[in-house]
């Protein structure tokens, strides 16, 4: 497995008390597969892709990406993980202001030591970046913002691709360039796609799909 969840639980404190999210997780993903995770709003989705990405912690539990237990990481080993193994593409865009399109796209690829200007250039001309390059992400609509981080998590070529509604903002036809564009990324690399998503007919292009209710798999 590339990533393996086991009997992982996670509450947060309220007002009113312990707010149960997930309750004993289970769930497994191996190289070059695809899964789709589904739920209503408030099911723990979110959060399930936040431990799995090493940016929050369970309660109890074990998460292993490629054999290691990242609960035993420090913040520079989770760091060196996602910067590493894993990618991310959250509603969050976190693009950074101080850089044109082509700098942000390159960015986490070159931190990682694998920027490859073929492999940019064949990702800005599938996202229809090529008129955006010289842009500043203040310049960008919110489509084209999140089209330049999907381009960014991708042209470091993960191992792992954990996406969170990566085309929520996007129109149909490119949401579902967008998507193919990831499938075609898992083919190549052999790396493997988790992606939250609420459309019943995006999740049918994958591989499997899980199903969240209150917080356990259905």
């Amino acid at each position: 497995m590339l990533i393996a969840l086991q009997k992982v639980s996670k509450s947060y404190r309220t007002a009113e008390g312990p707010l149960e999210v997930l309750r004993e997780v289970d769930l497994g993903l191996e190289v070059g597969r695809t899964l789709a995770l589904t739920g209503e709003s408030g099911s723990g989705k979110s959060t399930l892709l936040h431990l799995a990405a090493g940016l929050d912690h369970p309660d109890s539990g074990r998460i292993e990406i490629a054999g290691q237990d990242i609960s035993q990481l420090n913040d520079v080993g989770r760091a060196a993980l996602r910067r590493g193994v894993v990618g991310l593409v959250f509603q969050q865009f976190n693009l950074i202001p101080s850089l044109d399109v082509g700098a942000n796209l390159s960015f986490h690829a070159r931190l990682a030591g694998r920027y490859d200007s073929a492999w940019q250039s064949e990702l800005v001309e599938k996202l229809g970046l090529e008129a955006l390059l010289k842009r500043y992400p203040e310049q960008l609509s919110v489509g084209q913002q999140q089209r330049v981080a999907i381009g960014r998590t991708l042209a470091a070529r993960p191992k792992l691709v954990l996406a969170d509604e990566p085309t929520g903002n996007l129109d149909e036809a490119t949401g579902d360039a967008v998507l193919a564009l990831m499938l075609e990324l898992v083919v190549q690399t052999g790396a493997a796609l988790l992606m939250v998503t609420h459309s019943t007919r995006l999740a049918e292009r994958l591989d499997a799909r899980v199903h969240l209710r209150a917080g356990r798999i259905a």
